[in-house]
Order: structure tokens, then C-alpha cells, then sequence
């Protein structure tokens, strides 16, 4: 005998989505995403319909500041859609479930973002060097061993590189 099932009331459903919301909200920071953009995407995707700015400042308790700049982000990475709601000015927003697509978008620009920077910083501490070497007419041997280290982390820089466009990956993030 198939047992009958009973429809959640709307209080365990909302105290189930909070749960939800914020364990995504507790995700997102460890991963250094921030909170607040864990809340608002988990809000969303389990949202039946879209939501306003005003609907995610009074379910999350945050800011109008804090929820667009956290909506305009996740609009950014391709999490988010705006889409019309008939009969309101305000703008709405809709989860995407593309999630390959999504962390494939929040990686590439947190990690591209962290790898730029630290190749700044290879290419200055290089130049560095060169004229500290211009200027002593010579290269000493702590010049040398840091010359050494910094073509060891842009050889890992490089095969980072092509493990991230690694068909494996790809397609795991598709």
C-alpha cells in the first residue's frame, strides 16, 4: 500500500528554505564568494517565482545596497536572470540552474582576477631585480635563487592553466 503524502504547510516550507538559504550563505563565504551572494542566489532558485530587490531585503534582512550589488554580481557570473513581470515597474530576478556554467564563470573571474595580480607582481619583483643587477653591474645569488622561484610558480601558473582547459573539466563544468 502506497502511503498518501501530505503537503508541507507553508511554515515548514519557509523554515525548510531558510535552512537552505543559509547553509548557501555559509558555503559561499567559506569559498570566499561572501555570504550575501550565497543568500540571494539560494533565495532565488528556491523561489517559485521571481523575486524584487524589496522581496530579497525583507526575506534575507539585507541592505537595497547589499542585495544589488549581490544581484548585479551573480547577473555577472550568469546565475541570474532579470525577466518582466506583467503589471510592475520593478525589475525581477530568476535563478539559473546552469550550474556547470556558473562556477565555470565565478572561477574564471575570481581566479583569472588573482592570477592577473600575481603575475603583475612576478613581472615587478623581475624588473626589480634587472635594475638592482644594472645598477650593482652584477647578479648576486640571492637574485638568482628568487629568479628560480618565479619560474617555478609561472610553470604552475602554466599548468593550472591547462588543466583548466582540460577537456575533463570542461565538460564537468558544461
Amino acid at each position: 500500500m502506497k502511503k498518501k503524502e501530505v503537503p508541507m504547510t507553508t511554515s515548514e516550507y519557509d523554515r525548510i528554505v531558510r535552512r537552505l538559504v543559509e547553509a548557501a550563505g555559509h558555503a559561499s563565504q567559506s569559498l570566499g564568494i561572501g555570504r550575501v551572494m550565497g543568500q540571494i542566489f539560494a533565495y532565488l532558485y528556491l523561489s517559485h517565482e521571481p523575486r524584487s530587490l524589496d522581496d530579497l531585503t525583507s526575506a534575507l534582512g539585507i541592505s537595497k545596497g547589499s542585495a544589488s550589488m549581490g544581484v548585479r554580481q551573480l547577473e555577472q557570473w550568469g546565475a541570474l536572470d532579470k525577466v518582466w513581470v506583467k503589471g510592475d515597474r520593478k525589475d525581477y530576478y530568476k535563478a539559473r540552474d546552469t550550474f556547470g556554467a556558473i562556477i565555470k564563470n565565478v572561477i574564471r573571474d575570481l581566479a583569472g582576477k588573482r592570477i592577473e595580480s600575481s603575475s603583475i607582481l612576478l613581472n615587478e619583483v623581475e624588473e626589480m631585480l634587472k635594475k638592482k643587477g644594472q645598477k650593482n653591474g652584477r647578479h648576486g645569488e640571492d637574485d638568482e635563487f628568487i629568479r628560480e622561484r618565479i619560474e617555478k610558480i609561472r610553470l604552475f601558473q602554466h599548468k593550472a592553466q591547462g588543466m583548466w582547459d582540460g577537456v575533463i573539466l570542461k565538460m564537468l563544468l558544461k
